[in-house]
């Protein structure tokens, strides 16, 4: 038995009584480009990302050949192998179409500096490639082998692993050249703030140096313009003798808040001892205690506000424990 090297057709190629067709396949369209027998001309139409779609158009392309008295006795087509994957060449040949998957690789491409692309005439293009390689002859272009769904699934686990570890290479070797940056920082302005932010135990370095980039370096009038800008007050309804609140405003700055937030529940878990922790376990335990997750939001002001105390003139928050100084 002949093996094929998927580099050429190894059946005849009867062009008189073979439909051909190439599709062009994007995010948001495609784009399919047909040789039609018994039709001059070169047939393209735009077509929605629909597999039943296509195959209409197939079937219609079909009836013009038929019509201009030519037998169809074969359909053939190709696409290029890349983020569709083989779902669509599985699914038409369900459906009794011949489809070859091309390896992107494979077609030859110009090499010059400028040079015009678009999508019809990337579909001419492979029309060009398809046909030399249905017509046998080689160096036009390679097809990859359709795999079945359970071939496909197999290799799924290790294609996801190898992006994962991939992806888990990436953030480390990001979050070292971060914690370089801050670590030859100069010891003064805003990267000594980051420093004595981090020896609050319960804050870590990221965490500091997001609170000192995003507010605690500004210049405030008050403690009431810093938990503004955090979005951490509240929105009070006032009309005549109705008054009420509410709740967050939520207009100042979304990452701050977040953050805060996070670092509230942490420093409930690090500062047991601290004024701040108790205040807000008195208010919370008991029958008649404060719903955890809206005192939350208080503690996380007060907590800014002690912090941009401390940055500022070196206050430390009563029970806080701090780390050694380096």
């Amino acid at each position: 038995m002949r093996v094929n090297d998927m580099s050429r057709a190894v059946v005849p190629f009867e062009q008189s009584t073979t439909l051909v067709l190439v599709v062009e396949m994007g995010a948001k369209s495609w784009l399919a480009a047909g040789n039609v027998p018994g039709v001059e001309r070169q047939p393209m139409k735009k077509l929605e990302p629909d597999a039943a779609a296509l195959l209409g158009l197939i079937e219609r392309w079909r009836g013009e050949a038929i019509k201009a008295g030519q037998t169809i006795r074969r359909v053939v087509l190709a696409y290029e192998a890349g983020r569709d994957g083989f779902w669509l060449a599985r699914w038409l040949i369900a459906r009794g179409i011949e489809v070859h998957v091309i390896h992107s690789a494979s077609v030859a491409v110009s090499r010059e500096r400028k040079r015009a692309k678009t999508d019809r005439l990337d579909a001419a293009m492979l029309m060009r490639v398809f046909l030399g390689w249905l017509r046998g002859e080689r160096g036009h272009c390679g097809m990859v082998a359709v795999p079945t769904l359970e071939e496909e699934d197999a290799r799924r686990p290790s294609c996801e692993r190898e992006r994962l570890v991939n992806e888990k290479s990436r953030i480390t070797n990001r979050m070292k050249s971060a914690l370089a940056r801050l670590q030859r920082a100069p010891n003064t302005g805003p990267n000594l703030m980051v420093r004595l932010l981090a020896r609050v135990i319960a804050i870590a370095i990221e965490t500091a140096d997001m609170l000192v980039r995003e507010i605690l370096s500004r210049n405030w009038r008050d403690r009431r313009a810093v938990a503004r800008y955090a979005g951490l007050t509240g929105s009070p309804d006032e009309s005549g003798t109705k008054r009420r609140e509410k709740g967050l405003t939520k207009a100042g700055n979304a990452r701050v808040r977040r953050g805060l937030i996070q670092l509230a529940w942490r420093f409930l878990q690090f500062q047991k001892k601290s004024a701040l922790a108790k205040w807000f376990w008195s208010r919370t335990e008991g029958p008649s205690g404060v719903r955890k997750t809206t005192m939350i939001v208080v503690l996380a002001r007060k907590l800014l506000i002690a912090l941009w105390r401390l940055v500022t003139t070196g206050e430390v928050p009563e029970g806080v424990v701090l780390r050694p100084a380096v």
